[in-house]
Order: structure tokens, then C-alpha cells, then sequence
């Protein structure tokens, strides 16, 4: 996929891409409140010969394409995604390191949440389709993830459940259900019990959950537990539950 410019907003949001790869800050916008919080920002955006300027209100708005630009509009080069290598797949097992899939994840404040929880509990790769109904990181993620993707790599593979199938020898792949799926406890009984491979987490589409494909392609299937008033958790609140079962409490 080819890199191209996008509006990052909010405060939180464009200190993270600052301090993570400032030479990616292309020109930078703000109101006047803000402006007074961003000095070494300017500086250095001063130095590069770079744009920066304090705008009114509306201009803002215009060039952040949303009213929700949190005082601060960054424009910088989006990153490209690359897709994980066989090299990765065993890096990634040999380190133990968690995983989060995603198929089909439709709403972009959804990836932005997912990807601030992947952040906050040392997820460092998040793996998702090359579908059209895939939100990819774009404004609304990087406001609503608050930085958080910034510390965290979106992958993208052509076939998730193929990928996940790929997975599979070094990785157990637990994907989410509704029905059809072990409570969640029994799962985390397994888990401790043996193994002895890392965790890979598949997250399903916001309406209709995994593709029968992919769901066929985990080694496990989880269903969080609730009181049975509504049918499911938002697929965020999902992540956050689900990360801190099986990622958070081991540390």
C-alpha cells in the first residue's frame, strides 16, 4: 500500500508521531492555546524549514476535515504497510510476543481504540486483511488511539484465515465468538495448563463477527461471559478484556 499524507489531531496524538518519527511531521497547524504547549515542537519543525502555523478555529477545522481536531492538526506521511514475513512469524514465537488479528474491523475509532489497548499492554503488531471493509490508521484511528499507534505496527495480509493458518505452528490462535465458542476461563485454563505457545488474538467484524473461514482457521474459539441483557461487548471493550486475560496478568 502506498504512503500518503493524512491529518493526525489531538494534542496526545501528534506529540506521539513527534517523538517517534518527527521527520514524518510534514507541516503543523494550531490554535492559539495549543501553541503556547508546543514550543519545542516549533523549534524543530523551524529547523527542518518546515511549515508551522497558528490558524483560527475555522481553518483548523477545514484542514484537519473534522471538528474534532483537539487544537492541534499534524500532516504527515501515513505509513505504508508491509506485510509479515516467514522471518517475523518466528522472531515473533521465539520472542513470545502477543498478537492481535483483526478481520474486517469496519469502524475507524474502533481500530484506534484497539490499537491504544494494544499500546497499553505491550502489543506491539497488529495484523489486518486487505479487504474493503477494513478501517486502516487515518484520522479518526490516530485521534481516537491517543498515540498509541505510534508504538504499534499495523500488518496487512492478503488472506487472514490462510495467515492464521500460518500461525498456527508457532502460535495458539484464539479467536472471539459468540456462539459456538468456550467461556473464557475454560480457555485461560488451557492456556496455563500447556502448550506453551504464545497467544495470537483474532477479533471479528463489528456486526457479523469472524469469517467462517477464519473462525475455522484458530486453534480455539472464546466467548467473554456476560449477563445475557445484550448479546455482545463493543469489539474494543472486547480487546482491552481479552488483552488483559491474556497478556496483561503475566506481567
Amino acid at each position: 500500500m502506498k504512503s500518503k499524507e493524512i491529518p493526525v489531531c489531538g494534542l496526545g496524538a501528534v506529540q506521539a508521531r513527534f517523538k517517534a518519527n518527527p521527520a514524518s511531521i510534514k507541516r503543523l497547524f494550531f490554535d492559539y492555546a495549543t501553541g503556547r504547549k508546543i514550543g519545542a515542537m516549533c523549534k524543530a519543525l523551524a529547523a527542518a524549514r518546515k511549515v508551522y502555523r497558528c490558524v483560527e478555529v475555522e481553518e483548523l477545522e477545514k484542514i484537519a476535515g473534522t471538528g474534532h481536531h483537539g487544537g492541534i492538526v499534524a500532516i504527515v506521511e501515513q505509513r505504508a504497510l508491509r506485510s509479515p514475513t516467514p522471518e517475523d512469524l518466528r522472531a515473533w514465537a521465539k520472542a513470545r510476543a502477543p498478537l492481535l488479528l483483526l478481520d474486517r474491523i469496519g469502524n475507524a475509532h474502533n481500530l484506534g481504540a484497539i490499537a491504544r489497548t494494544a499500546a497499553f499492554f505491550g502489543v506491539n503488531q497488529i495484523v489486518v486483511p486487505n479487504h474493503p471493509q477494513q478501517a486502516l490508521p487515518g484520522e479518526a484511528a490516530h485521534r481516537v488511539a491517543e498515540g498509541g499507534l505510534e508504538s504499534v505496527e499495523i500488518l496487512c495480509v492478503k488472506d487472514l484465515a490462510a495467515f492464521c493458518r500460518e500461525l498456527a505452528p508457532f502460535y495458539r490462535v484464539i479467536g472471539t465468538a459468540v456462539v459456538g465458542a468456550r467461556p473464557l476461563q475454560k480457555v485461560l485454563s488451557a492456556d496455563a495448563q500447556g502448550g506453551g505457545k504464545p497467544v495470537a488474538l483474532v477479533l471479528g467484524n463489528e456486526e457479523h463477527g469472524l469469517a467462517p473461514e477464519v473462525a475455522a482457521a484458530c486453534t480455539a474459539l472464546v466467548t467473554i461471559p456476560g449477563s445475557g441483557r445484550v448479546e455482545s461487548l463493543n469489539v474494543s471493550v472486547a480487546a482491552a478484556v481479552l488483552c488483559w486475560e491474556f497478556f496483561g496478568k503475566t506481567r
